[in-house]
């Protein structure tokens, strides 16, 4: 088991959501406790309603908690102000979704590209990278092409080459294999693997338990409390 220092720590995180009244709709997470060592690949799994996709979109800062601390690379950022998240994401965190976002009209390259221009990358700087990127994960033949010119495989591969292209600390993938064949998962999955062991921070929402078997650790969520938290590495 990892001894590091940990990339993510969460204590005593709740999330609440209220009526229009004021009155309590939903407890999402009740007390949840988390320590995350960089470089460890973890599948977050649960029922529907356990409060994994609140969870995600916490460690993602897409949200905030109602209350806890999050610890982020050394840097509390459960009370950071809404721009301040937004450039947190924009450094630290990339994103992989099931339904994989990409922009219709625009080529394989340019939805890669996104991400770097609104960090004012410059032009030269942004293709060099997002070339590398999209040659890491098998797609340097596909830079030309828009997304409905390619496979769903290929567009998952395009969509974790745009979370990538910023170089993340952590990768946040929700139910990247969902939309997928068992083959095309596999080889999804054996990309992310090979991110892992190159050092990335690989967190999955899944509901998969063939997904959650090639991570290293399994956390299981129920009721918005971790009711398990496995090695399985």
């Amino acid at each position: 088991m990892p001894t590091d220092d940990p990339d993510v720590k969460l204590r005593n995180i709740e999330r609440v959501y209220f009526k229009p009244d004021g009155s309590i709709l939903v407890e999402a997470l009740r007390g949840v406790d988390l320590d995350v060592p960089r470089g460890q690949s973890i599948a977050i799994m649960g029922a529907s309603g356990s409060g994994k996709s609140t969870l995600m979109n916490i460690l993602g800062c897409l949200d905030k908690p109602t209350s806890g601390t999050y610890t982020l690379d050394g840097s509390e950022v459960a009370k950071l102000d809404d721009q301040s998240l937004s450039s947190i994401r924009g450094k630290e965190i990339g994103f992989v979704f099931q339904s994989f976002n990409l922009i219709p009209q625009l080529t394989i390259e340019e939805n890669v590209e996104v991400p770097l221009y609104y960090q004012q990358v410059p032009q030269s700087q942004r293709r060099k990278r997002t070339l590398e990127i999209l040659d890491l994960v098998g797609l340097s033949n596909r830079v030309s092409h828009t997304p409905s010119e390619l496979s769903g495989g290929q567009q998952q591969r395009a969509a974790i080459a745009r979370a990538l292209v910023t170089k993340p600390s952590i990768l946040l993938a929700d139910e990247p294999t969902g939309n997928l064949d068992s083959q095309t998962s596999g080889d999804v999955l054996e990309l992310f693997e090979s991110l892992h062991e190159d050092g990335l921070t690989t967190i999955m929402v899944t509901h998969d338990a063939e997904v959650g078997k090639r991570c290293q650790r399994i956390i299981d969520l129920k009721d918005g409390i971790i009711e398990t938290d496995v090695y399985t590495q």
